[in-house]
């Protein structure tokens, strides 16, 4: 049983007017079902180099409005914290009713931009479009790791065919403007390929197409980063989650990059790092605490602890423009 609880909050557009000096060549598209934006475990940092992002030619971004959708998946009984939901559908309308506004990670996204037959810049433009809850089990693990949860294990190909089935039965949007970030219950392990949750990744971004419509679908892998903070922990949680506001870092991350680089072929730097990846785990300095915890962002009157990510503007990692 699939059920969609829909809420909206669309803003208005902030962009810029200047162009970086240069240009990478063209790349081709992403091959879909590739893992882009990957969020390392602890200890497996990325070379944060301090070259700039690069466009390059005729790759595509988010420029109207991104629209997110929140898929909760706890097959094999898995769970989720009391307040995990709670918080990061709290955070993607936090997110988009702050929209337009310069004092948080998404105002960074708006000096990228894509250039195919005219230049268009990113707009700080979101909308929360609505959840969906399902605890469907797959007839069989797609995969044998145990590194993130011991219950069952869920391939990248069968996180695409759970999505073609939510997207069907809910007759929901596909194409470049919609993102769904499916989060997977406590005790669900979950690889692409040989790299696997906990062991080498905490989340990362994709895209397919969908066979019956021949649209894209952009989508997020989400593991449920508290089965080991140790791996994949904030370290902050001001909301007295751990689970939750360590996953609402990595959703940064990759919302974030879906942005700049939805295909892998627009914004990344000479070694392929997209902007989320050249921060990660990369905080910056504090502004202020809760009773629970250190924050760094507050975004619509809540405090969350977030990553920061890549700005061409000043070569390195900020909060906000």
């Amino acid at each position: 049983m699939y059920r969609l609880f829909c809420v909206s909050a669309v803003a208005t557009a902030l962009a810029f007017s200047t162009l970086p000096a240069q240009a990478a060549p063209a790349v081709p598209v992403s091959p879909p079902g590739k893992p882009l934006g990957i969020v390392p475990v602890h200890g497996v940092q990325p070379a944060r180099w301090s070259s700039n992002l690069l466009y390059h030619s005729g790759g595509s971004v988010q420029t109207g409005t991104h629209h997110t959708f929140a898929v909760y998946w706890n097959p094999w009984g898995s769970s989720f914290s009391g307040t995990y939901q709670t918080l990061i559908n709290g955070y993607f309308g936090n997110v988009a009713a702050a929209s337009g506004a310069s004092s948080n990670v998404y105002a960074i996204d708006t000096q990228y931009y894509q250039n195919i037959g005219h230049t268009t810049y990113i707009q700080y433009s979101e909308n929360f479009a609505g959840s969906v809850q399902d605890s469907t089990t797959p007839s069989s693990s797609g995969c044998s790791s145990t590194s993130g949860g011991r219950l069952g294990c869920v391939s990248d190909a069968q996180i695409q065919q759970e999505l073609q089935k939510v997207i069907t039965a809910n007759k929901l949007p596909e194409g470049l403007g919609y993102e769904y970030f499916v989060f997977l219950g406590n005790g669900v392990s979950t690889c692409s390929g040989s790299s696997c949750f906990v062991s080498t990744f905490c989340a990362y971004h994709s895209n397919f197409t969908d066979g019956n419509t021949g649209q894209t679908v952009l989508y997020a892998n989400m593991p449920y980063t508290g089965y080991s903070l140790s791996a994949c922990g904030s370290g902050q949680y001001p909301n007295n989650d751990p689970a939750a506001d360590s996953t609402i870092n990595v959703t940064s991350h990759e919302a974030n990059e879906t942005i700049t680089d939805p295909l892998g072929n627009a914004w990344f730097d000479r070694s392929g790092y997209e902007i989320g990846d050249k921060c990660a785990w990369n905080f910056g300095s504090s502004q202020g605490s809760t009773q629970y915890g250190q924050y760094n962002q507050t975004i619509n009157g809540a405090h969350y602890y977030m990553q920061q990510e890549w700005t061409n503007k000043s070569s390195g990692c900020a909060q906000h423009m």
